[in-house]
């Protein structure tokens, strides 16, 4: 099926649902000679598996990589690496009782449209699942970023109505909303918990950084840099809006407020102020690269809601089951692992542009 695939030198296919034996993905383009063990892989699916606290859905999976091909002697060869995961804890009963039935804010009426026929376990190639793939082949694109001195890493910046008010890197992980700040992540899962007792869900924002990237980045005029970026993080589940530095607000600025002045800082142009999110005209100018991505409320919810089925005919539907009262919490992973992918394929690029 077309769309499995991304990216153009470092390119990435993955493959598998939610409710199948296992999911995966083969990564082409990965440089020969990088260190690379299921370990360095394995950090990152602990990130994003489900059952991490009590705000995650209770599915049970470890999420245990395998690295099947690409890789001798500890070291990538140049050729494909082809890495699995296989499910464990898929419980499927609960969608037997409500497969001819469309779920408000899904995939199931849309898949049917295309394909005609779908899997409705756990909403199959749609679930989020399928992004154990994607954060496999990031992790080893952030191995090769970190030998160019590039961080990338995401957090929860607000849950509802909930802003981050402080930001403090080291709590990111301290904490299981992944919020740069204490006191905000303490209400986020207070509120979190609050929709779960309703039957309900919270959407989010998440905001990624990448810091130490080089300026020069981008191909123009369709392979901008934050079109690519932009483009990975709106092909994640419940991805509804994305934004690079000031984004939205920017309207609400005049130029000379919202122009990014430059300066020389010890033999450096670099400019006062980010409000361009470290890109101009499609190209990485050095400064941190700033983007955000919203995450809708979780669509499967336990309240009681209108929906049809698939002959049309009306009927109420409640969807039971193991699910994330808010996606944002998990999303974290998703989201610096997908700018990572795009950053390394962008610096693969860069080394063809000039002489």
């Amino acid at each position: 099926m077309p769309g499995n695939s991304f990216g153009q030198l470092f390119k990435i296919t993955t493959f598998g649902e939610s409710h199948g034996p296992a999911l995966g993905v083969v990564v082409e383009g990965c440089p020969a000679g990088l260190p690379l063990g299921e370990s360095d892989i394995q950090k990152e699916l602990d990130r994003r598996r489900t059952g991490q606290s009590k705000v995650t859905t209770t599915r049970k999976e470890g999420d245990r990589i395998q690295i099947l091909s690409g890789l001798f002697k500890g070291k990538t060869t140049g050729t494909p690496i082809g890495m699995v995961v296989f499910n464990q804890d898929a419980d499927s009963s609960k969608y037997e009782l409500i497969k001819d039935l469309y779920r408000p804010g899904h995939a199931d009426f849309t898949y049917d449209q295309k394909f005609g026929f779908r899997d409705y376990r756990g909403g199959g190639r749609s679930s989020a699942r399928e992004t154990v793939g994607r954060v496999a082949a990031g992790a080893i694109a952030k191995k090769i970023l970190a030998r160019e001195k590039i961080k990338v890493f995401a957090y929860t910046r607000q849950i509802g109505d909930l802003v981050m008010q402080t930001f403090n890197a080291r709590e990111i992980e301290r904490n299981i909303v992944r919020c740069p700040d204490k006191k905000m992540a303490e209400k986020m899962v207070e509120a979190i918990m609050q929709a779960r007792k309703e039957g309900d869900s919270l959407g989010g924002v998440i905001e990624v950084l990448a810091q130490g990237v080089p300026p020069g980045l981008g191909e123009p005029v369709f392979d901008r840099l934050d079109a690519d970026l932009a483009k990975a993080l709106m092909c994640l589940p419940a991805v509804k809006g994305v934004e690079v530095g000031a984004g939205f607000a920017a309207a609400a600025m005049k130029g000379s407020e919202n122009n990014d002045v430059f300066v020389s800082k010890g033999g450096r142009i670099t400019t006062k102020t980010n409000n361009s999110g470290g890109i101009l005209g499609g190209i990485s100018n050095g400064a941190d690269i700033v983007v955000r991505m919203v995450v809708k409320p979780t669509s499967s919810i336990l309240k009681e809601q209108d929906t049809v089925t698939r002959k049309g005919k009306k009927a109420k539907i409640k969807v039971e089951g193991r699910h994330d009262p808010c996606v944002a919490p998990r999303a974290v992973p998703m989201a610096d692992n997908m700018v990572a992918l795009v950053l390394v394929d962008h610096l693969l690029r860069q080394r063809a542009s000039r002489l």
